[in-house]
């Protein structure tokens, strides 16, 4: 099995087919596809589905994502540090996030590693509800994951780096005594577009509200998070946004306070400590400084 062959694979699922895949490798179509199906005789499975003119991922394709990658990352320790002439890493970081942490906060930490580590190329893939954090890592999906705390990872490394403050978003014009901030025992009577049950934020939303002895109705479940503004402007409902989020809404309209007491949730990394590239020890090292 050769390593380039492996870096054809991920290109090709990373880019969603092999025109784009070819043309982030700088490489032609025919000679990608004759690199997959190389890979695949070396491995004896079929990783992709050929329909029509596409590629869709076999079960074994998408069981080989994760093991894909960790050999990408391990070639990579394999060649020393693998550093510039200015001995700064480089290679690739993969990283998983959920949507609710991968920006403010994170992505400056995301932009400022860049910066200062130019050689690596930085992959963010999303954490949903339902993924395993812990396996994701152990399985070479990503080293790195970001996720609200607290989070099931046995045997992995967590640290928190940051909190997000929960504000409250009401609709433009909508018959609200208006208070700042807005007591969670004394909300508005209105109904909440809110986020799917399994979401962390919701979770710890709702926890705050049954311990302020506050009901709420929902009037929309948005799976989205970044489109419950546009809900509350439209006047589907209020909703409680991360105080980024509640911002945005503002600029559209939305009236919008922080709450009383705060709801907030912490969020940090998670990682194993004895399998970083040197690219991720890297990026870890600037959260500390």
């Amino acid at each position: 099995m050769e390593s380039r062959h492996v870096e054809y694979f991920l290109a090709t699922v990373d880019n969603d087919g092999l025109a784009l895949a070819a043309e982030a490798l700088g490489v032609t179509k025919p000679s990608l596809s004759k690199g997959l199906r190389n890979l695949e005789r070396d491995l004896g499975v079929e990783l992709f589905h050929r329909v029509g003119r596409g590629l869709v991922l076999s079960a074994a394709g998408k069981a080989f994502v994760g093991p894909a990658r960790q050999i990408v990352r391990d070639l990579v320790a394999a060649e020393g540090s693998f550093v510039d002439i200015s001995g700064l890493p480089r290679g690739r970081l993969d990283i998983c996030a959920s949507a609710q942490v991968a920006e403010g906060q994170v992505t400056e930490m995301i932009g400022a590693f860049r910066k200062q580590n130019p050689g690596v190329i930085v992959r963010i893939a999303d954490l949903r509800p339902s993924d395993v954090v812990a396996s994701l890592i152990r399985d070479g999906h990503c080293e790195i994951a970001f996720s609200h705390f607290p989070v099931a990872a046995p045997g992995l490394t967590t640290r928190a780096v940051g909190r997000h403050e929960y504000w409250l978003a009401v609709p433009p014009g909508a018959d609200v005594a208006w208070q700042n901030p807005f007591p969670l025992n004394d909300l508005p009577n209105l109904p909440v577009v809110g986020l799917p049950k399994e979401s962390s934020s919701r979770t710890a939303i709702e926890k705050a509200l049954q311990a302020s002895g506050s009901r709420t109705v929902i009037s929309a479940v948005v799976e989205q998070r970044e489109a419950v503004g546009s809900f509350v402007v439209e006047g589907v409902g209020m909703s409680f946004l991360e105080r980024t989020l509640a911002e945005r809404a503002a600029v559209a309209g939305a009236r919008i306070s922080p709450l009383e007491p705060p709801i907030t949730v912490e969020y940090g990394v998670i990682y194993d400590d004895a399998r970083l590239s040197p690219a991720g020890r890297a990026f870890l090292d600037t959260l500390t400084t």
